[in-house]
């Protein structure tokens, strides 16, 4: 069973973000995280072993260490001896007393909300740090022990060139990385940038670029967005379509056909932890899941879960050299096609 705790906390809200967190309730941090806990304990009763941990938000760099204390005690008797332990960490909250902290409870792999090391992109992006703190932040993950460290790129920005891109990924393979999740701009709704259309560049052209020059510093791609030497066994779970617990505000759950949501309201969330909303899937929608999910990454379509008439569209791709018919499994030569390619097979 994979774990994902939601943390919906930040310091500042970004202007492309439209996730769920928020910038002006840190008075509920203790709350929060005594009610995330009684979440943890009401769920565990249906989990055998915990594979995968994944702390993400908001800023989860924004909570002391100490609240994450009760959650790591409680789960010592259900994780596995190689555990993938993920946290996400803003590089201004991210000090390094804080990720020895983390360190020492037990999280083995570190991703930085970096998005640029360019000073003025990240101004443009409203991010609270600036590149030395990112820097800063990555080195100081790397003194303290951490082996898997991971950031993420923002690219598509109005100001992007091929040239800033070779910037930021220049400065990012100077450091103690080994695995960097890049991704394309999208202009989302009640966002800062929704006001400012053209605030995207709109070339596909760096799609290509950057993932041609990650590929030729070493990393290899898994997924449409993430590179590296390391590949999350986190991120892996959820496109093999596993089964996952989700607490927290605004996370989500799935569990066999169904997919659980807890209260997206911090407070209601706080008030009643163990509310889950239930959708139930079909079949139709689940197989759809899996197409569009094996074709972004590397796990592939198994061909026995297709229709016959998906078989036959699938085959004429494989004809085509779009896909790759390997072992029983279709497999995408290219994922910046992947959407595409599942539209015409289902």
């Amino acid at each position: 069973m994979l774990l994902y705790l939601h943390i919906p906390f930040c310091d500042s809200k970004c202007n492309y973000c439209n996730f769920n967190s928020y910038t002006d309730l840190s008075y509920k941090y203790t709350d929060y995280m005594s009610s995330l806990f009684s979440s943890l304990k009401e769920q565990l009763n249906r989990v055998n072993e915990i594979d995968t941990l994944y702390i993400g938000g908001g800023t989860p760099s924004t909570i002391k260490p100490k609240y994450f204390e009760p959650i790591f005690n409680k789960l010592k008797s259900y994780i596995k001896k190689d555990i993938e332990i993920t946290v996400e960490a803003n590089p201004n909250s991210a000090s390094k007393e804080w990720l020895r902290e983390m360190f020492a409870l037990g999280v083995n792999r570190v991703s930085f909300g970096v998005q640029s090391f360019n000073d003025k992109k990240l101004k443009i992006l409203n991010r609270a740090h600036s590149s030395k703190d990112a820097i800063k932040a990555i080195e100081n993950a790397d003194s303290v022990g951490f082996k898997n460290i991971s950031l993420d790129i923002i690219y598509d920005l109005y100001i992007d060139t091929k040239e800033l891109i070779e910037y930021d990924l220049n400065r990012a393979f100077s450091l103690p990385i080994n695995h960097i999740s890049t991704y394309e701009l999208t202009i989302e709704k009640a966002t800062q940038f929704a006001k400012s259309p053209n605030i995207k560049k709109g070339n596909e052209e760096l799609n290509f670029f950057l993932r041609d020059y990650i590929l030729n510093r070493g990393f290899f791609q898994y997924e449409v967005s993430n590179y590296g030497l390391y590949q999350s066994k986190h991120n892996l779970g959820y496109w093999r379509y596993r089964n996952y617990l989700g607490l927290g505000a605004g996370a989500v759950g799935f569990i066999d056909n169904k997919r659980l949501y807890p209260h997206t309201n911090i407070q209601k969330f706080i008030d009643d932890p163990n509310y889950k909303r239930v959708e139930e899937l079909s079949s139709s929608d689940i197989l759809t899941e899996r197409v569009f999910l094996g074709l972004r990454s590397i796990v592939g379509i198994k061909r026995d879960i297709l229709t016959k008439s998906m078989q036959n569209r699938a085959d004429i791709l494989v004809s085509e050299g779009k896909l790759e018919l390997k072992d029983g499994s279709y497999y995408n030569r290219e994922f910046f096609l992947a959407d595409e390619l599942a539209l015409f097979i289902i």
